[in-house]
């Protein structure tokens, strides 16, 4: 009998099939493929609430209470991450269109299926799952800021304010809020209840789908920037090999136990693709070439992750 659990527990191969299925729908019949890109923001804004409906927001306090962590935890994705993917651009050319797709994705932190590979990984997925919250709130607000640190006037030029907010409203504002509610009234109603313990089958369904969707409607094009998606594929790799131990030097310096450590690796090293992909496409004329640039991105650390889940806790952090 299927259930929670098991669709849980094999959720990566679930992905992996999805996007081989996608890139062979993709390549195979490109028009229709295109045609679900009008769906991907509202894939996203589904996957969010079911994210956000399994957050334990009514105890997040007592979640993160442990201070030490979330020191650690901002320090490596808002200080330690935003240097060395600005050294690592320094190996791109100079180019704002292939920049922007860069930052993009590598400036922010996953939300969402970092969750499962920090369990598959042996981390603590609780203590993941608390953080989002502070990690998309802190994202947004300091992603301007580095764009503007690190690009200037070409990301003033390239980056409109609207398309941005609109994102965040209807792909994250409007999911958590309504997440939060329904959490509040399970606690009174039993409908609620029962809409939430729903809403817990969500999550992968809903992450295979838009990995199928956003696949499939993107690969196509894919071939057209390959000289582009070629110059960031190296410096992709390189950032999942780097943050790893840097991640463990964080761990070490911060004095966390080996579950929180694991689960620092995890964080800093997994970005947030999935949701900036919609900011790439909100953009005029170059959208569809930075869509690329992410894509690849999520395509490395997919892959990277099956490696991570094994390495992590066998060999970089072992049990004591």
């Amino acid at each position: 009998m299927l259930s929670r659990e098991k669709v849980e527990n094999n959720q990566i191969w679930i992905y992996f099939i999805f996007l081989i299925a996608a890139a062979g729908f993709g390549f195979l019949m490109p028009r229709s493929a295109e045609s679900l890109e009008s769906m991907i923001s509202i894939v996203i804004a589904c996957l969010m609430y079911s994210m956000f409906s399994q957050i334990p927001f009514t105890s997040l306090k007592e979640s993160l209470g442990d201070k030490k962590f979330l020191k650690a935890l901002l320090t490596t994705n808002f200080i330690m991450v935003p240097i060395l993917v600005w050294l690592l651009a320094r190996f791109l050319p100079q180019s704002p269109e292939l920049l922007i797709g860069f930052y993009l994705v590598l400036l922010t932190p996953c939300i969402d299926y970092v969750i499962a590979f920090t369990a598959l990984g042996k981390g603590d997925e609780r203590l993941m799952l608390a953080s989002t919250p502070i990690l998309l709130i802190i994202q947004l607000v300091l992603l301007p800021l580095y764009l503007w640190m690190f690009m200037g006037k070409d990301a003033a030029g390239i980056v409109n304010p609207p398309p941005f907010l609109e994102a965040f409203f209807g792909l994250i504002f409007i999911p958590l809020i309504t997440a939060v509610c329904i959490q509040l009234a399970a606690k009174r109603y039993r409908l609620g209840t029962k809409i939430l313990s729903g809403s817990a089958w969500l999550p992968v369904p809903f992450m295979a789908l838009i990995l199928f969707v956003v696949a499939a409607s993107q690969f196509p094009k894919l071939p057209a920037y390959a000289d582009d998606v070629v110059k960031v594929i190296p410096l992709y790799v390189a950032f999942m090999i780097i943050m790893p131990f840097l991640s463990k030097f964080a761990a070490k310096w911060f004095k966390l136990d080996t579950k929180s450590g694991r689960t620092l690796i995890f964080s800093s090293s997994t970005r947030n693709s999935l949701v900036v992909l919609p900011l790439a496409f909100s953009l005029p004329e170059i959208g569809s070439m930075v869509a690329a640039v992410i894509i690849t991105q999520t395509i490395v650390e997919l892959i990277s992750e099956l490696v991570y889940i094994r390495f992590v806790p066998k060999i970089l952090l072992r049990d004591e």
